[in-house]
């Protein structure tokens, strides 16, 4: 990131000074243009937002709030991304001419200096008030952690060690620094969590605050979680829930931290191991056992059970997982937990798709509509008709029981799925991933059993699929083939004869 900023707009050494944002304000000979290379630039650096609010306040005579304001509008009229700036004043030069930090490097100095100093007693006290302000806002932990702040605190932690209370805080700061910013973390870093979560594994407070420090450092990071799979973490985290069973806290994020082994969501990655780690989860740690047992001790808590179903279905990679989780209860627990919760939306949407991924099993299939799954989803979907994730997942759900199942596809068609997932298709015309398991899900339910193209017809599918395919360019082919299958005339091109000569285009 420091290189980005580097050759940002306004960053030192470029030409480019902050008066051109302002510069509506001066004589049209006065005005500056901002340079082509700049121009392209999509990040700043702290400095050269400060120094433009500055120059609004000394040389356009705005108050404070206004010059934040006119920065801020000049600098995303051009593309550029504040999300990591401080959009506050800066405290003036003083009177030597040295310029002033923002309070979060002014209190990041203070704990430094603690720290130097081993001054246990105002370190415990500097670290509350950092961890405050970094879990404020990105911008003061991004800041902070561009001017030295993690060794700064790793340093804390390590100073920390033996005393429990002034340990906690330390990791808590560390947590709070690693939100959003896992390349901090490094292999030093990584030993110290796991020996702490070794340690002070009967401890929940403590075990707790490692594994936060886990989740926040595994999140868009491959490489962290490989290393932390190599030294394992997974292990520790399963152990966590099993030892701390009756901490929603400790289940809910040593669950999420399971999860997050199984992402592949680190874009400078071509191939992650989230196979791999689920897989581990499941065959060396007892992973499904461990999630499905924790959920019977909290039958009343919506949260937990939420991230419980969320990790279950990042864990149904094979078939014997789905059918092993149908085993342990598990499906009896979903779609209990789905009937109990109707009016929760963020449960609904992570029940249903665990039921989604489960239902990858054919004989699971057929355990999900006998447990009256089918009538819970079409219930779910049509009681959130305008959250369009949850009519994604309910379409997507009901699209997997009726795959290769001309029986399933009956109740489908008996409890209203079909018309549940046209009303789903009118009411969410602009998101693509509405549309496309809705089609999907008609074509599933004709492909085999023709006698439904009719009355799915009569409910107004071939105007809402061709409308689809129009909209949206993803949803081309599931269209056509969704119309081929209702009997619709569809114009199908042919892209390939055999013959010599270049593709049609």
């Amino acid at each position: 990131m420091a290189a980005a900023c580097a050759c940002a707009v306004g960053a030192p050494g470029s030409s480019f000074a902050p008066h051109f944002f302002a510069r509506e304000r001066l004589p049209a000979a006065l005005r500056r243009r901002l340079p082509r290379a700049a121009m392209g630039s999509k990040h700043i650096a702290q400095e050269t937002f400060d120094d433009a609010v500055q120059e609004n306040i000394a040389e356009f005579e705005m108050d404070p709030e206004e010059a934040v304001r006119e920065a801020v509008q000049q600098f995303e009229s051009q593309g550029v991304d504040l999300s990591n700036i401080i959009k506050a004043v800066r405290q003036p030069a003083s009177e030597n001419g040295q310029k002033q930090k923002h309070e979060v490097l002014l209190t990041l100095d203070s704990l430094g200096r603690c720290v130097a100093d081993s001054d246990l007693t105002e370190m415990a006290e500097q670290l509350v008030v950092f961890t405050d302000q970094c879990k404020e806002q990105l911008a003061f932990r991004y800041l902070a952690g561009q001017n030295g702040a993690y060794p700064v605190v790793f340093s804390a932690c390590q100073l920390a060690s033996g005393d429990r209370n002034l340990m906690m805080k330390a990791f808590n700061t560390l947590s709070a620094i690693l939100d959003g910013q896992p390349d901090l973390l490094d292999s030093a870093g990584q030993d110290l969590l796991l020996q702490t979560l070794k340690e002070y594994k009967e401890d929940a407070e403590m075990t707790l605050a490692g594994i936060r420090c886990i989740r926040h450092a595994c999140l868009k990071h491959e490489q962290n979680r490989q290393d932390f799979v190599k030294g394992g973490v997974l292990p520790l985290l399963t152990g966590a829930i099993v030892l701390h069973g009756d901490s929603a806290d400790v289940v809910r994020t040593a669950s999420s931290a399971l999860r997050i082994m199984t992402f592949d969501d680190d874009i400078r990655v071509p191939f992650g191991h989230a196979h791999d780690h689920a897989k581990m989860i499941v065959l060396e740690n007892d992973g499904l056992r461990v999630l499905i047992e924790a959920a019977k001790a909290f039958t009343d808590n919506c949260s937990v059970l939420s991230e419980l179903c969320a990790t279950l279905s990042r864990l149904s990679v094979r078939n014997e997982f789905c059918q092993e989780i149908v085993d342990l209860g598990g499906l009896n627990f979903m779609v209990s937990l789905l009937a109990d919760s109707i009016d929760h939306p963020d449960v609904v949407k992570q029940v249903l798709s665990a039921i989604r991924a489960i239902a990858g099993n054919d004989d699971v299939k057929d355990a999900i509509v006998t447990a009256g799954g089918t009538d819970l989803i079409v219930l779910a979907i049509s009681h959130h008709l305008n959250n369009p994730q949850i009519c994604e997942q309910g379409c997507a759900a009901l699209c997997m029981l009726a795959l290769r199942k001309p029986e399933n596809c009956n109740v489908i068609m008996e409890g209203g799925g079909a018309l549940a997932a046209l009303q789903a298709m009118k009411a969410h015309p602009r998101e693509v991933a509405v549309q496309k398991q809705a089609c999907m899900l008609i074509r599933n339910l004709v492909s085999r059993s023709r006698d439904y193209s009719q009355p799915i017809l009569e409910m107004g599918a071939e105007d809402l699929i061709t409308e689809a395919r129009a909209t949206h360019k993803d949803c081309d082919d599931v269209a056509k083939a969704a119309l081929r299958d209702l009997g619709c005339k569809v114009e199908l091109r042919e892209l390939w004869t055999g013959q010599k000569g270049s593709l049609a285009q």
